[in-house]
């Protein structure tokens, strides 16, 4: 059976007092791209450095590739800090006789993708992969972990641009205060939607009442929201609002975004980073 390619339990780091890291317990599978979320301080930039063995651990387990983290044959097949770049993949063959100096925000960081794809990897590493680059340069990016994808290689990846990581990525985990508070398949995030109504009037007793269908009821900008567990309930609101004498401008129903899902677990004590 092949190994994982990720593997911690109870992973704990602390600076003395300070604990940046709590209990990180998580898989990775090969050839899954695994979305790493949190806010700024969640104990992101720790975890990672534990899992490539340069932070020792305080307590807990890990294995990266089948050997404990550090282990110097598994980081010889991570993708993480090598001494050429692959040009051609990432569209810089053209710049290949300038300085580094003299490239751009966006190439620099292409050439840190590419420096993460030498020696063809079992996993790779990526940190803010698409940050300073352009609509063209992030669908790039998109395309070349598609390609590690389809070829066997894990892509463990820590992102702020959840859109990037919702058309992306296989699975996320969710970090808060150093502890994976929810892991999920972007795959199956169940059929929870959000409904959005435009009404002719709505008296706070309305909203309250609307409770009775789902959760999170909510008025802005003259449009009701709230969240309810599948699309067979909008008949039955529809029905409701009508026997309440409500006008009914516009009934519709989505799946609720990555960031509205990041927003739901994050909860309302974050501040923004």
């Amino acid at each position: 059976m092949t190994a994982l390619a990720i593997e911690t339990r109870g992973l704990r780091k602390q600076f003395g007092s300070k604990v940046a890291v709590a209990d990180l317990t998580l898989t990775v599978r090969p050839g899954e791209v695994f979305g790493f979320l949190g806010p700024n301080g969640a104990g992101k930039t720790t975890s990672m450095k534990m899992l490539l063995g340069l932070v020792r651990p305080t307590a807990g387990h890990a294995r990266v590739l089948g050997a404990p983290v550090g282990d110097t044959q598994a980081r010889a097949r991570m993708g993480f800090l090598p001494e050429h770049f692959l040009l051609g993949l990432v569209d810089l063959r053209d710049a290949a006789g300038r300085k580094l100096r003299d490239y751009s925000k966006g190439m620099l960081q292409r050439i840190g993708l590419a420096q993460a794809l030498l020696n063809a990897p079992a996993l790779v590493f990526l940190d803010e992969p698409t940050s300073g680059l352009d609509p063209l340069g992030r669908l790039l990016v998109r395309d070349i972990i598609g390609r590690l994808r389809a070829q066997g290689t894990a892509v463990f990846l820590n992102s702020h641009l959840l859109s990037e990581v919702e058309v992306t990525c296989d699975r996320v985990a969710f970090v808060k205060h150093g502890y994976v508070v929810r892991e999920m398949a972007l795959a199956e995030q169940g059929a929870e939607v959000e409904v959005e109504l435009k009404l002719g009037s709505v008296a706070p007793a309305l909203l309250a009442q609307l409770g009775q269908f789902g959760r999170a009821v909510h008025q802005q900008d003259g449009v009701v929201r709230l969240r309810t567990d599948g699309e067979a309930r909008l008949p039955e609101i529809a029905r409701w609002l009508v026997g309440q004498g409500v006008e009914v401008y516009h009934l519709g129903a989505s799946k609720p975004s990555l960031e509205a899902l990041f927003l739901d677990v994050m909860g309302g004590d974050e501040r923004p980073g």
